[in-house]
């Protein structure tokens, strides 16, 4: 019994040490990685700041707000901006550009680029490889104003693309590209395919670096084609990546975009050139009606938040990769 009780002692003291251990442990680590945990804290801070902050900006929405009375004394109006809203007849016609033009993009730019990353796969030089991919992520860095001034170049009547149109006898006369309606969604997805293509083949690329080479040579010892090995390894391999970012992208369907839009914009095809930025530039600043512009900005994160939650719940449902 004495022994008993002997060692009963021991294992307790054993385990008071063993406890007070991680303590000191944890606050070495603390200390160690003070530098970090300060930068952290920096980061966090600034991001409250100026993203969680500023959304209290949003109750001009349910306001009769004017910047005299400020947020505090204007007058609550609850949904009649949105109301509003949803009863003019050009945000209807702006909600309908906006999710059209940022379908296009979306489905244009998502492609695109896989299949130029799968297709740079493929070059089996490394220097020509690294020149096409070089040149292909330059016009990323271009800013809209340069790009849509190329555009406005090459597509004008006296362009390059007339020019050539003329030359081959595909058109007997000059085509006004900016004139028509129907030509300008069109313009504007190439616009961010020729643009952003080259940027987001990059991260497929990587992910298909990650592929296990073996596949490939196991696949060509069963006398698999490249088109086999792309079906049945490359696509396969890098589907995670696609469903991820395609989650993330979705979210952005709203955002098509505002810079190329209102820099190309006239009046013969503003029906279908307005998006739901340039509504929000429109009431917001040139009117002034902060309350219904800020409206609009509320209803476009609702869409995004509500696509992001139904794509992802979707992609449960099937077993694909999603985001939570």
């Amino acid at each position: 019994m004495q022994m008993l009780h002997v060692r009963e002692g021991r294992a307790m003291k054993q385990n008071k040490k063993k406890s007070s251990r991680p303590v000191e442990v944890n606050l070495k680590n603390v200390k160690r990685q003070s530098p970090l945990l300060i930068w952290s804290a920096v980061f966090l801070a600034y991001g409250v700041l100026f993203y969680y902050v500023p959304l209290a900006g949003w109750v001009m929405a349910f306001q009769n707000y004017k910047p005299k009375t400020g947020l505090l004394r204007s007058k609550f109006v609850g949904m009649a901006k949105f109301e509003f809203l949803f009863s003019d007849h050009t945000f209807l016609r702006v909600i309908r550009n906006t999710f059209a033009m940022g379908v296009l993009n979306l489905v244009c730019t998502f492609v695109m680029a896989i299949g130029f990353a799968i297709l740079l796969n493929e070059i089996k030089s490394r220097f020509g490889k690294r020149t096409v991919q070089t040149i292909s992520y330059l016009p990323h860095f271009l800013s809209w104003i340069i790009v849509v001034g190329i555009l406005h170049d090459a597509l004008s009547s006296t362009g390059i693309v007339n020019e050539m149109l003329v030359r081959m006898h595909l058109i007997s006369s000059p085509i006004s590209f900016f004139s028509h309606p129907r030509l300008f969604w069109p313009i504007v997805a190439f616009a961010h395919v020729w643009k952003e293509t080259g940027w987001n083949a990059i991260i497929y690329l990587a992910a298909i670096t990650s592929i296990d080479p073996s596949l490939y040579e196991a696949a060509a010892i069963d006398g698999a084609g490249r088109w086999q090995k792309i079906k049945y390894i490359t696509l396969p391999g890098i589907r995670p990546t696609i469903m991820i970012l395609l989650l993330l992208n979705i979210g952005n369907v709203l955002n098509a975009g505002f810079e190329v839009q209102y820099l190309m914009r006239n009046g013969l095809i503003q029906s279908v050139t307005d998006t739901i930025d340039i509504y929000v530039l429109t009431w917001g600043i040139s009117q002034s009606d902060f309350s219904v512009g800020t409206a609009a900005g509320i209803f476009k994160s609702a869409v995004a938040i509500a696509l992001i939650v139904i794509a992802n719940g979707i992609a449960k449902r099937t077993g694909e990769e999603r985001l939570f």
